[in-house]
């Protein structure tokens, strides 16, 4: 009797269960097929939707600036510097000790390329530069092309005085600046503050986003990339902008040995020249002296032979150094592998139509799906609102 009763009561919760999960999934299909009614109804609304931003997508594609990429690929050349302790640094660092920290060293790591590339004297020196435009007769620089030259495509003036009308009502109702002087790139400006005027900083903004260096720690190279509007000048700019880096580069690497052969140069220049009187001093008295055999001829003849072997010791020394420093700068010197140079590029990188017409299509349909549902949601809250 007992069992009887637990069998019962257990049949009974099973089928319950069954009860409700048969009721679930039926209200799951309702709701899937309500979703699709939905969908159908506001089918007209997601075509209307889907074909403006088709429109919008293909007239973005067709007035987009044309765009090519030239690159240029190096591989920086450091300085392998050994210890002097041997391979008991190599055993210490396995053991978790570094017995290299004293050690100087003045090299430049690949990871700060990208600072200098997107450094405020590297793209003022770089937009100075001249370069040959398309359609101009004669090489102007960067900031001289977009401030005379350069005009605006149908994209930048549509998004000016739609997007961005209420920018540019706010810019004419503020008041004028103070005029800038522009700031010309030199060395001095590594060394004092720089004031740019509002062109030219939106210029170096421009060539921040078009002249790039992108690093690759695990296969050891760097590379470096340019976009302009005509293929020729993104050659012409990338190979520019590689030449300053490799500038920028040795003279951090040899800024050291350069400043200690100046130095030498100037002291040998001085020696030299005192080293030259001595001789000649000692050389005007031998010639006059040559028969007088008294002892204050003899101590004079000593002293100015005594001042012309310090003279000479003393030049020869710095011309030990001289040379000794020339050859530092040499070997200080970084040297970059090229590994591929800069070309001319053939296809265009952007704009990518298709991609773009794709992207604005999709978008559309999930604007018009957006949509439809956020008016459904509205109306059942409406309803339930007005019920209650």
């Amino acid at each position: 009797m007992f069992f009887s009763l637990i069998n019962t009561i257990y049949y009974k919760k099973m089928t319950d269960e069954i009860k409700n999960n048969k009721k679930a999934t039926a209200d799951d299909e309702i709701d899937l097929i309500a979703l699709v009614k939905t969908l159908w109804n506001g089918r007209k609304l997601i075509i209307k939707t889907v074909l403006v931003f088709m429109l919008f997508g293909l007239t973005i594609a067709i007035f987009s600036d044309k765009e090519y990429t030239a690159s240029s690929t190096m591989v920086p050349q450091l300085s392998s510097s050994k210890s002097k302790m041997g391979g008991l640094s190599s055993l210490a660092a396995m053991a978790g000790f570094n017995l290299n920290m004293n050690m100087e060293s003045n090299e430049l790591s690949p990871y700060i390329y990208p600072q200098i590339v997107q450094s405020v004297p590297f793209q003022l020196e770089l937009m100075e530069a001249p370069f040959n435009f398309e359609g101009i007769d004669h090489p102007i620089s960067i900031y001289e092309y977009y401030i005379n030259y350069a005009k605006p495509n149908v994209i930048s003036l549509i998004s000016k005085y739609t997007i961005g009308l209420p920018f540019v009502i706010i810019n004419a109702l503020k008041p004028d600046k103070p005029e800038v002087t522009p700031a010309i790139a030199s060395d001095s400006l590594l060394y004092s503050p720089i004031a740019l005027t509002e062109s030219q900083e939106l210029i170096r903004k421009m060539l921040s986003k078009r002249v790039t260096l992108e690093t690759n720690d695990k296969d050891g190279y760097v590379l470096l990339n340019a976009i302009a509007y005509d293929p020729k000048l993104a050659a012409q700019v990338a190979h520019k902008a590689q030449t300053l880096l490799q500038k920028y580069i040795t003279e951090f690497k040899i800024k050291k040995a350069t400043a200690q052969l100046n130095f030498i140069n100037e002291r040998y220049a001085e020696k030299k020249k005192e080293f030259q009187k001595a001789q000649s001093n000692l050389a005007i008295f031998v010639d006059r002296n040559k028969n007088v055999t008294s002892a204050v001829a003899r101590t004079e003849q000593d002293r100015l032979q005594n001042e012309y072997r310090l003279a000479f010791e003393v030049y020869s020394q710095l011309a030990q150094q001289l040379e000794q420093a020339q050859i530092q700068v040499k070997e200080d010197t970084p040297v970059f592998s090229i590994v591929k140079p800069v070309t001319v590029p053939l296809e265009r990188s952007k704009p990518n139509r298709p991609m773009i017409l794709i992207i604005w299509t999709f978008l559309g349909g999930i604007i018009g799906v957006g949509w439809i549902f956020a008016k459904h949601f509205l109306a059942t809250i409406k309803s339930r609102w007005n019920e209650v």
